[in-house]
């Protein structure tokens, strides 16, 4: 991405006062970030401008005390980079929204600063780690960890065994876009696990580490 191409975002949020300060720090952002569409519904995301923004900043707790998992794995499936923004803070939470395929997860408590980086990490699919995100990503001790979900393992499975990411689209109906965007964010979680893998060797290497891929599929 060029350093002054616009940058869209849509913003998913039942506080008023959250979205106009959203609005206003996008607004003084440099490289530029435009919100083309803010509101307290999910929907948003579906729908022009919304549909083709390129960050969608969600807050997992609208309207109630139950976290919106569900619309988040929609979106992730939909191969959309998404920023979970909200007040939760437990590690759980963060680690179960890393693990649906957000991009990043920032505390509402950590300003405009850390938003911003990763409003424009999210647009260029470069690694980052918020300060919340990094406490919960530093002390989860499960050996699995970072696990894509089987769409993104799906994808990788069929890019390793294909010459192009071309056919890989072809394959299962999706767009090339859609085919880079799940697996930059396996990328980009094994970047935040302090696992890079930058090269397809290298992304090969980690599934077989990890067991997600056998030799068999290669």
């Amino acid at each position: 991405m060029a350093s002054r191409e616009l940058i869209t975002v849509v913003v998913i949020d039942d506080h008023p006062a959250i979205i106009s300060g959203i609005e206003l720090w996008c607004a003084a952002s440099d490289p530029p970030v435009q919100v083309v569409d803010s509101g307290a519904t999910p929907a948003l995301a579906w729908t022009d401008p919304g549909l083709s923004a390129d960050v969608v900043v969600l807050d997992l707790m609208l309207d109630g005390p139950v976290p919106i998992y569900a619309d988040l794995r929609r979106l992730v499936d939909a191969g959309r980079q998404v920023i979970v923004y909200t007040m939760r803070e437990d590690r759980e939470t963060i680690l179960t929204c890393l693990d649906i395929g957000a991009f990043a997860y920032l505390a509402k408590s950590e300003g405009p600063n850390h938003l911003l980086q990763a409003v424009h990490a999210a647009a260029e699919n470069l690694p980052c780690t918020p300060p919340a995100m990094a406490r919960a990503i530093s002390t989860d001790l499960r050996p699995d960890w970072p696990r894509p979900t089987p769409r993104e393992i799906d994808v990788l499975v069929n890019w390793f065994a294909s010459e192009s990411k071309e056919m890989v689209a072809r394959k299962l109906g999706l767009s090339v876009r859609t085919v880079n965007s799940y697996i930059d964010r396996v990328r980009i979680r094994y970047a935040n696990a302090g696992r890079p893998a930058p090269t397809k060797a290298a992304l090969v290497a980690r599934a077989l580490q990890d067991g997600l891929i056998g030799l068999d599929d290669l």
